[in-house]
């Protein structure tokens, strides 16, 4: 048996639905991620589906020492930040109804977490911001999207550097770097910024890349890239789940849940 103080950080990994014609619904989570939780930050993976209210938020956070809020190929629906829908995508509103209610309980108990692509546009609609629904259509932006076309590697290639901002603790992060050379996979971006955020890295047309939560004390910050990908072959990705892993066990030993 395990003894209970040598096990590692649970991370929670909030999924996807997927509801394919013709076929029965079913959870995903793209192995990327697991990979990233178990073999980077040196924790131990928990699938948290996203069936919104019949989950309740205080089992899930009962189990777990952080959170890691996933990209996806779905947007969240426009009118969980005011608007209406401008261009034909796909939705996920279970994962909303799960995603929302997790990052507010997990602001306000001061649980880590990691919010990636789809998962930093969430934590910024929970904030009460809004998002450019096609990001590429806004004069003075890149075309940001994936380029479905190419291969997995090329795809998930660096694409583009992010800014980092000076003095910010994602700066520090990278031991007071200037910038890092990132992909780009997203048709949706960070308009208005939320409340109690801070930006944390611009892209060079201006684009939000990286947001954390101001008053946190722990790990709370999302970026717009996918650091995931092959994180344990790039430093400038593994840091990020490193230090998101050492913010996971800490809150393990504070919290001395189980």
């Amino acid at each position: 048996m395990i003894r209970r103080a040598t096990r590692r950080p649970v991370v929670g990994i909030v999924s996807c639905l997927k509801t394919p014609a013709g076929e029965n619904p079913f959870y995903r989570v793209d192995c990327k991620y697991v990979d990233a939780v178990v073999d980077v930050a040196q924790c131990t993976p928990l699938v948290v589906p996203p069936i919104g209210a019949r989950q309740d938020v205080d089992d899930v956070l009962s189990v777990i020492d952080g959170l890691l809020f996933t990209g996806s190929p779905s947007n969240i629906e426009p009118g969980r930040y005011g608007q209406v829908l401008s261009v034909d995508e796909h939705f996920d509103t279970e994962r909303d109804a799960t995603s929302l209610p997790l990052l507010a309980a997990a602001i306000e108990r001061q649980v880590p977490f990691f919010g990636i692509c789809r998962g930093m546009q969430e934590l910024n609609v929970h904030c009460g911001g809004t998002l450019h629904q096609a990001i590429h259509d806004q004069p003075g932006f890149d075309d940001h999207r994936v380029r479905k076309e190419v291969s997995l590697d090329e795809q998930y290639g660096q694409r583009h550097r992010v800014n980092l901002v000076a003095g910010s603790r994602l700066q520090a992060i990278y031991g007071g770097r200037d910038a890092v050379e990132v992909n780009s996979l997203h048709g949706q971006g960070v308009s208005r910024v939320g409340r109690g955020l801070k930006v944390e890295a611009l892209s060079p047309d201006g684009v939000v890349e990286a947001l954390c939560v101001e008053t946190s004390d722990t790990f709370q910050r999302a970026v717009q890239w996918h650091p995931e990908w092959r994180a344990g072959e790039n430093p400038d990705y593994a840091v990020l789940f490193e230090v998101f892993g050492a913010a996971c066990g800490a809150a393990k030993l504070r919290m001395n849940k189980r």
